[in-house]
């Protein structure tokens, strides 16, 4: 091969990753022999010292897979990686995007751009369909089964890096600092502009009610805006760099995460309900992403730059949400991890990162879930 030609690499190649699970315990579940006094305990004593020993769960600091992205931009501003309800991942690399199928590993390019970058991606709730984001500004929707285009919805100016889907409502958010909703089974471009961000728009997230929109910019607000009308509810302004992670718990009703980037480094949790700010966290780098465990109350956030040049960066991080206590520590990017997505069990993540790998990680197959329905769930009191 002639001098200063790179041999193309294999897109979602496999590259050598083991895992080892840790053998359980033994049952540690006490003897309750002749000598034993039952007048010293009371019913609830009883039933505690006779439970099984439940082993500490164990969550390998070793990534399951990795794949390799080539072109997988590293770009703090984008969102090229999304899981699907359908097991299927979908990852824009350059001007195409791709598809790996977690059940076959079957990998399928879906399109090719050409002369536009992908700058986001993003699965409907339900079905085959996928929004795509472009550099040059266009959203476009995308039946995966059949291969074939549905929709081009223009309106932006610049690119397009944040999606978010509601129910049939596609929201998109881009560097001209424009949100707009869009109505799939409408043939107008949008029925929606908000324009309160004075900076890029980088991040968006939908409550599971379809009643709240969250919206991240690079003016370092983080906006809480009521269902699909033009009406802000909140403008928290207390980050101090981007806010691209954004993550709404599914335990706790009107509660969300966000994180900042560089200059702020902080995760902070606020109550969309009343407004009122909970509690901020320094993590010490960059937050690139946040999202909640489906099965508990913890939730995973990605991070870039560190204060300084020690092991703090490029790290996959699981949080007990009540009190911000690390439960591991996952590392493995040689670079900022800026994409991640959860299954749709919610058992493995997935991210990305400006070394071009794709990485899944075991974090949540052997959680206790929380088990409460969703009506039920708890409202934020803070």
């Amino acid at each position: 091969m002639p001098d200063g030609v790179r041999q193309p690499r294999r897109v979602f190649h496999y590259s050598n990753s083991h895992h080892f699970r840790r053998s359980p315990s033994p049952s540690l579940e006490p003897s309750l022999g002749p000598r034993y006094q039952p007048s010293r305990f009371g019913d609830a004593g009883l039933r505690i010292l006779s439970a099984p020993h439940r082993p500490a769960r164990h969550i390998s600091r070793t990534a399951i897979k990795i794949l390799d992205a080539p072109e997988l931009q590293d770009d703090f501003y984008l969102n090229l990686v999304d899981w699907g309800n359908n097991d299927c991942l979908a990852v824009g690399l350059g001007s195409c995007v791709y598809l790996w199928n977690a059940n076959t590993s079957r990998v399928t390019k879906l399109c090719d751009f050409v002369n536009d970058a992908i700058s986001s991606v993003s699965w409907a709730k339900q079905g085959s369909h996928l929004a795509i984001g472009t550099n040059k500004g266009s959203v476009l929707l995308w039946d995966t089964e059949t291969s074939r285009r549905i929709r081009t919805w223009t309106g932006h100016t610049q690119r397009t890096g944040a999606l978010a889907w509601s129910s049939n409502i596609l929201t998109s958010g881009s560097r001209d600092h424009k949100i707009y909703h869009r109505d799939v089974r409408s043939p107008n471009q949008y029925f929606r502009e908000l324009n309160e961000h004075v900076q890029e728009v980088c991040g968006l997230k939908w409550n599971e009610e379809g009643t709240m929109l969250a919206s991240g910019g690079n003016d370092n607000n983080l906006l809480i805006w009521n269902s699909h009308q033009d009406n802000l509810l909140w403008k928290f302004r207390d980050h101090t760099a981007a806010v691209k992670a954004i993550g709404w718990s599914p335990h706790t009703r009107g509660m969300l995460a966000s994180g900042g980037g560089t200059a702020d480094k902080t995760i902070k949790f606020w109550n969309a309900i009343s407004g009122a700010a909970i509690s901020s966290h320094d993590t010490g780098s960059q937050v690139c992403n946040v999202a909640w465990s489906k099965k508990t109350n913890e939730i995973v956030s990605t991070h870039g730059y560190a204060s300084n040049s020690d092991s703090s960066s490029n790290q996959v991080i699981v949080w007990r949400a009540n009190n911000m206590q690390r439960v591991a520590t996952l590392s493995g990017h040689s670079s900022r991890v800026l994409y991640m997505s959860l299954s749709h069990d919610g058992s493995t993540v997935v991210t990305g990162a400006g070394d071009e790998t794709l990485r899944f990680w075991d974090v949540f197959s052997t959680a206790e879930v929380i088990r409460r329905e969703p009506e039920d769930r708890r409202e934020c009191l803070r």
